[in-house]
């Protein structure tokens, strides 16, 4: 092994088209967080009970795909590495599923729900198979912590660019390209960002490498999870993973009922080609993307988890006070919601990178090369919470009286208010108190990387 093509610095066109993937992703995520709940009750006409019922019940399947899919990956060997085939071989798949969700065929109401569980199953079995071995890609790319967080750093960035596009644009694109017919927009609009997901996925395929080449994946199932399991940061990792993309689910999914219902915005613009729920949204997704951007500049300065506790805590005040303002000062709204989502972008990129840490860690203390397995249930975690978030607003709507398209009651309008702020503020505080049980820091990561560079340096 040329052991300093290894450790070469990352070329900003790697970085990108690594990046790139991410984007591709969230056209897809980002659009379902956002408005998929919405679709559901307001466009497509189920009942927001029966919308989060689906939204959980379908996890028992992820619940098998995911981890199946990190084992299937880690097992995969071609000319073109372990992770990346899966980039060309399941983008046409994933972009075409995407749309059947939004088809919106005129339906008995059971017919609706049905054709809910077949799509929304269906697009979440395609998400899992580009997914995780999209993720798993960041553990190969390179064998230095320090690369592999630009590489997230560069992810989170376009991840963040992704939801802000599909936040700031969705609602005039539908609007735009279906008139009066909203069901038509959401149709025309999911088509757009499937073609281009398809692009992005293919640059990011001709773009990156596997620079990391484990030895031939001959152990078991049974000995790959004992492995996991025996990796405590990452057992805490997954589960704080989870609380923080309910908490940010459960936001996002609330977001254009807050906005329609409690901030009265009846869809006309406010700001250029913005109306209020686009305008909050984008602005949001800004913090989002500066968060990202600065998280490299503070690793240097603290530990990563120490970062993520803060960061949850500092969510946690700021969807507080957003609780307390009146409709009246959107401005000051829009300010708040932002800062929050700069928090989350910190979180989110740090979260991410620490998985590979934890890819590495394991290979160290087992001897066993898992990344696949590893990531899959960091996929797992964002699925399972984005279900979870998509679900809990649902619930909380239908419980508190919400009838779609009518002027709310008061109950309905607190309980909209509740499940923006109150209910994503307990994820938010649970995730950054459990994060203080991570135990991988610098030092451990340095060691690390040091012996499992001479250990493959020997292997060949």
């Amino acid at each position: 092994m040329n052991t300093n093509k290894n450790t070469e610095k990352l070329s900003i066109t790697e970085k990108v088209g690594y990046g790139l993937g991410d984007m591709a992703s969230n056209f897809y995520m980002g659009f379902f967080g956002l408005f998929l709940l919405y679709y559901y009750t307001d466009v497509f006409g189920i009942s927001p009970a029966a919308a989060g019922t689906m939204l959980l019940v379908t996890k028992i399947i992820d619940a098998i795909s995911d981890p199946a899919m990190g084992l299937i990956a880690d097992r995969t060997n071609t000319r073109w590495g372990k992770y990346r085939p899966y980039l060309l071989w399941m983008v046409i798949p994933y972009a075409l599923l995407g749309y059947l969700l939004f088809l919106g065929p005129d339906l008995s109401n059971t017919g609706k729900l049905i054709f809910a569980y077949i799509t929304y199953s269906l697009v979440m079995l395609a998400y899992t198979a580009i997914n995780v071995p999209y993720s798993a890609l960041l553990a190969v790319i390179s064998p230095s912590a320090e690369e592999r967080t630009k590489a997230t750093q560069y992810r989170f960035v376009f991840a963040s660019l992704g939801t802000l596009v599909v936040g700031a644009f969705a609602t005039p694109l539908v609007t735009w390209l279906g008139g009066d017919n909203e069901l038509l927009g959401f149709r025309l609009t999911i088509l757009l960002f499937a073609m281009l997901s398809i692009l992005l996925y293919l640059i990011t395929f001709a773009t990156t490498k596997e620079r990391v080449k484990p030895k031939v994946h001959n152990s078991s199932v049974r000995e790959d999870f004992s492995a996991l399991l025996s990796n405590p940061s990452w057992v805490v990792l997954v589960f704080t993973g989870m609380l923080v993309v309910v908490g940010l689910i459960t936001r996002f999914a609330s977001l254009i009922y807050y906005s329609k219902y409690y901030l009265n915005d009846n869809g006309s613009t406010i700001f250029l080609i913005f109306d209020a729920t686009a305008l909050l949204t984008s602005c949001g997704l800004i913090g989002q993307l500066i968060g990202a951007l600065i998280t490299p500049a503070l690793v240097k300065r603290f530990e990563k988890h120490h970062l993520v506790a803060v960061m949850n805590i500092a969510h946690v005040v700021l969807l507080g006070l957003c609780f307390i303002i009146p409709p009246q000062n959107f401005g000051l709204i829009v300010l708040v919601h932002s800062l929050g989502i700069f928090t989350f972008g910190v979180i989110i990129t740090l979260l991410f990178s620490m998985y590979t840490d934890c890819a590495e860690f394991g290979e160290w203390s087992t001897g066993k090369q898992t990344a696949g397995l590893i990531v899959s249930a960091s996929m797992f975690s964002l699925k399972f919470g984005s279900a979870v978030g998509g679900a809990l607003p649902a619930f909380m709507l239908a419980g508190f009286g919400f009838i779609a398209n009518e002027i709310q009651t008061d109950s309905a309008v607190t309980g909209i208010r509740l499940m923006f702020n109150v209910v994503p503020a307990v994820f938010f505080l649970a995730a950054g108190l459990l994060i203080m049980k991570y135990r991988i820091n610098r030092t451990t990561l340095a060691k690390v990387e040091t012996q499992l560079a001479a250990r493959r340096q020997d292997a060949t």
